[in-house]
């Protein structure tokens, strides 16, 4: 006799359940992911379809009709797709004292940005909802991700707003820092700067929420707890780092607080976004949310 839930039981015996899930090709997530990209992590009912892209595309897919049932999201993003989505309550990348900064090839004060064009990598970034919070006068203009460093390199932009694994290795480059956005956040409200998380389509249901919110938070908890081996399977995201470099930036974005957010990272989020908000930057009132 199963000793399996009945509902379990039912899920088991017909077709699984197909779940789209996308986030970024990053080591953070790739990290974070592990456990159910790899099978370690196994839901009954259920199978996990895996797509990979940069940020910015994913914030602009998912306010096309919900086009993933999980998707990772700028929090800049959320309020326009917080009508498909909600967002769950493990799975973010917040900065503790740190976060997204601005670069220059030469020594730059932040009166300077007053008159460069600063690159910047999405407008629906939360990185780029920070920069205009700072300072809402300064001039940007989009540039993929990881094209910014070179961009700057090649003098095509005097600074530019990096984040990822830019966040590391931008000295190594030449370049220098003029604002780490996360600290001046921490500065100025004495909160963490939360910066992406993942968010599920409302449809899906409170039950299916349940198990794929547990399933995520095992998937952490698996990598956090197997630590080298999720590692050794970043590393194919680690774009340009070394296995320790890798490893510190895995560390500043999957944590503790990455499988829960905690009553001060959730309030971080609706400040930010509120911030944003009474400011104009973001025209529609969030509405934030959390399932688990």
């Amino acid at each position: 006799m199963s000793t399996l839930p009945p509902e379990v039981v039912a899920r088991t015996t017909a077709a699984p359940v197909e779940v789209s899930i996308a986030h970024s090709p990053d080591s953070d997530d790739a990290f974070m992911f592990y456990g159910l990209a790899t099978s370690k992590i196994r839901v009954p009912g259920f199978r996990f379809s895996h797509t990979l892209c940069d940020i910015e595309t994913l914030n602009r897919r998912a306010q096309e009709e919900a086009f993933y049932d999980v998707t990772a999201i700028s929090f800049h993003a959320y309020p326009y797709v917080q009508r498909s989505y909600a967002l769950m309550g493990c799975g973010g990348s917040v900065g503790e004292g740190y976060g997204p900064m601005i670069v220059s090839s030469r020594k730059l004060s932040v009166d300077d940005l007053k008159h460069v064009r600063v690159a910047v990598p999405g407008t629906l970034t939360t990185a780029y909802l920070a920069l205009k919070i700072f300072n809402p006068d300064l001039a940007t203009v989009t540039v993929p991700f990881d094209r910014i460093i070179p961009e700057i390199l090649a003098g095509n932009y005097d600074a530019g707003l990096i984040i990822h694994e830019g966040q590391l290795t931008y000295s190594s480059s030449g370049l220098y820092r003029t604002i780490d956005l996360g600290i001046w956040w921490r500065e100025t409200t004495g909160l963490v700067l939360p910066l992406g998380g993942n968010a599920i389509r409302r449809s899906l249901g409170a039950e299916t929420h349940s198990i794929l919110s547990r399933a995520l938070r095992d998937s952490i908890r698996y990598a956090l707890d197997h630590r080298d081996e999720a590692l050794e399977y970043a590393m194919q995201f680690a774009r340009d780092l070394d296995p320790a470099m890798a490893s510190r930036f895995v560390s500043m974005y999957v944590n503790e607080r990455t499988l829960d957010y905690g009553a001060d990272g959730r309030q971080a989020i609706r400040t930010l976004l509120d911030t944003g908000f009474q400011r104009g930057i973001i025209p529609i009132a969030p509405a934030v949310d959390f399932v688990d």
